[in-house]
């Protein structure tokens, strides 16, 4: 009962919008609304906008979601390693950027990226590079986006990668062992095979996340410069809050729900394939 009011009931609403042109006349007298069928569907797959968006969000997850798990399961297993020394101070250390406001993580990136003063492009210079103007050059304000995303994000896959080499019995690394297993091989034949679920797991939660992009490029650079860093969600923001066009926004709404929902099928199609193979 309650799934179906807080979520199926906003759903099929969304959708019956979708078929209309809900905008700010038809919100002060619903006298005004009327039923446009796929007019609103037809018109977004005309929009340049929208493949604009598209392309920046798919640039997006096929690099974010690549580098983010990378960069989780990393960390995952040096601290996880035996070697690794305060432990507790590192888990909370980089978990802390999970969980601080994204408007504070913002201004400290900011800093850092600024083209005069950012230590970053100091750190360029230092090694003989020229500076980059990395949220005022179309070409870098996307990469821009992706690092800092990664790095706000990545604590949280790390804590699910954690979970996951904790469960690995310690009964496999021996016997690994005594089977003269160097850790690249324990990695590849251990590890990486028992965290095959949880990689999966990691990748729809980041995949269906990183196709949400909406609060970094709005934060960081309002979708600019020249609409590179403007996202399917962030299109469908300005349709629906900006220009009052809930009927159109709630097709792209729904576009994006039947990508994120394909793609999560083809995951789940490529890992069953694996399991059988």
């Amino acid at each position: 009962m309650v799934i179906a009011v807080f979520f199926f009931l906003p759903v099929l609403a969304g959708f019956a919008l979708s078929f209309t042109d809900f905008d700010i006349y038809a919100l002060a007298d619903l006298g005004n609304l009327r039923f446009v069928g796929l007019a609103n569907y037809v018109e977004l797959l005309q929009t340049p906008l929208f493949w604009k968006a598209l392309g920046n969000t798919l640039y997006f997850v096929g690099v974010g979601v690549p580098l983010s798990i990378a960069a989780s399961l990393g960390a995952a297993l040096l601290l996880n390693s035996r070697l690794a020394r305060f432990r507790p101070f590192f888990r909370v250390a980089l978990f802390a950027p999970v969980v601080t406001t994204l408007v504070a993580v913002a201004i400290v990136w900011r800093y850092l990226l600024h083209t005069k003063s950012g230590l970053i492009n100091y750190g360029l210079e230092s090694l003989g590079l020229a500076p980059i103007d990395w949220l005022g050059d179309p070409h870098w304000a996307m990469p821009a986006i992706i690092l800092f995303a990664v790095w706000k994000n990545f604590g949280y896959n790390m804590i699910i990668f954690l979970a996951g080499l904790q469960s690995i019995p310690e009964e496999l690394y021996e016997a690994a062992r005594i089977d003269g297993a160097s850790s690249w091989q324990q990695l590849r034949h251990v590890t990486l095979p028992s965290l095959a679920p949880v990689v999966l797991l990691v990748s729809v939660l980041t995949m269906a996340g990183y196709f949400q992009l909406f609060a970094e490029p709005y934060v960081m650079t309002q979708g600019g410069p020249l609409q590179s860093t403007v996202s399917v969600l962030y299109f469908m923001y300005e349709e629906g809050f900006k220009w009052w066009n809930l009927g159109f926004a709630s097709a792209i709404a729904f576009v994006l729900f039947v990508l994120m929902f394909v793609v999560t099928m083809l995951q789940l199609y490529v890992a069953r394939l694996r399991e059988t193979s």
